[in-house]
């Protein structure tokens, strides 16, 4: 049996590396990025130069080609490699406003290839507002892609955006469906306790080193996971929900015992079956900060 045919853009970027080594016997691949070489200073075996935000689409179209499916990854995030200082919050806009034009090129650039199936890195931060202002606060207790998506910054409202921006793509009024499942990733980096006590540096940039390491207990995925889950988003056979139409929006964490989001979607139309859980993972590191001999940390998903 053929492997399915399938193009990764953002190929250089941390979440492909996750993924790539499983990926690669897995499907036929065809690797896309504006560098090949990753932010390690590695070179990424395989990738095809492309900058996805140009609007000259005959640039690229020519990798959507014989493609059943596409994994798009590919951002530019706002701080550029190199740069020693981040834009504020309030002038992210043009940024994400490319972010969302390179979405619909994707998009654009799959319609008419006659791709079937597009799997799109969203993130948790879609819908971030209410892990800010209420599942922090205890006032909310889970989060699902049914909410309204509203976040409190630029970067979360360009995901949102272009979820939304694939409807008019997925529901036919162009002429064909094209199946579209979009994937709120959560925190996918390793949890290392020292980052999250008094001294470390990122302690500087939140209100609490452990009201941030329990967040991530709850927000993780692990690579086997998310691997899992962007295959899955590939291979589904049927994700038509039931008006029709091909269009899911799923959360990508573990099954952490702490989760705040919900992944009822992600079961439901994908067969995700998340294998990791951050409390057994974790569990030292937990005796270690929230459990052992002399803490005195509150207890809950979240919070301090």
């Amino acid at each position: 049996m053929s492997k399915r045919k399938v193009l990764i853009t953002g190929a250089s970027g941390y979440i492909a590396s996750l993924m790539l080594p499983t990926l690669r016997n897995h499907f036929d691949l065809t690797l896309a990025d504006i560098s090949e070489i990753d932010r390690d200073g590695n070179k990424v075996e395989g990738v095809n130069i492309a900058n996805f935000i140009d609007p000259d689409r005959s640039k690229y179209e020519h990798l959507f080609e014989n493609i059943s499916g596409v994994i798009h990854l590919a951002f530019k995030p706002h701080t550029p490699r190199g740069a020693k200082t981040e834009n504020a919050p309030i002038d992210r806009f043009d940024n994400e406003h490319e972010n969302i034009q390179m979405a619909n090129n994707i998009y654009r650039c799959a319609y008419d290839a006659g791709v079937s199936r597009l799997a799109i890195a969203s993130s948790n931060h879609a819908a971030d507002w209410y892990e800010h202002s209420l599942i922090h606060e205890r006032k909310m207790d889970l989060v699902r892609p049914s909410d309204f998506p509203v976040s409190d910054n630029f970067y979360g409202w360009a995901k949102a955006a272009y979820e939304l921006l694939a409807w008019p793509y997925a529901c036919g009024i162009f002429g064909r469906k094209l199946e579209t499942v979009l994937l709120r990733i959560g925190f996918t980096r390793p949890i290392i306790v020292t980052d999250y006590l008094s001294d470390s540096p990122m302690t500087e940039q939140t209100s609490s080193g452990i009201a941030e390491f329990k967040r991530n207990l709850g927000a993780y995925i692990s690579p086997r996971d998310i691997t899992q889950l962007f295959s899955r988003a590939i291979e589904a056979p049927n994700i038509e929900n039931e008006h029709g139409i091909p269009f899911v929006i799923a959360y990508g964490c573990s099954d952490n015992t702490r989760r705040f989001w919900s992944l009822e979607t992600g079961r439901k139309y994908l067969d995700y079956q998340p294998k990791d859980d951050t409390e057994i993972i974790y569990a030292n590191e937990i005796r270690d900060l929230l459990t052992g001999d002399g803490t005195d940390i509150r207890g809950g998903k979240v919070g301090i």
